[in-house]
């Protein structure tokens, strides 16, 4: 690993901080509150199935699938730029 200065250590911890709240907010959102309002989304239809149900089986694994992909694509690009390797 690079020895980086204190300033580039800072940046590169703001930056995967903020990665890091992002990603838990999403999380919230499709494990807390999307789940807790399945009843008002099964209202509506998608693929011929309640929404809050489709969402809640389906849409939630989905969703946390991605976002682990995305949140390491992310910190990997984070790390190159502040010439970081594994």
């Amino acid at each position: 690993m690079a020895e980086l200065s204190v300033e580039a250590r800072e940046r590169h911890w703001a930056k995967t901080r903020n990665l890091t709240i992002v990603v838990l907010v999403l999380w919230v959102v499709f494990a807390i509150i999307i789940p807790a309002m399945a009843g008002s989304l099964n209202s509506i239809a998608f693929l011929g199935f309640p929404l809050g149900y489709y969402m809640c089986v389906q849409g939630s694994l989905i969703a946390f699938v991605a976002m682990i992909w995305i949140q390491n694509w992310r910190q990997d690009q984070i790390d190159d730029e502040f010439g970081i390797e594994e």
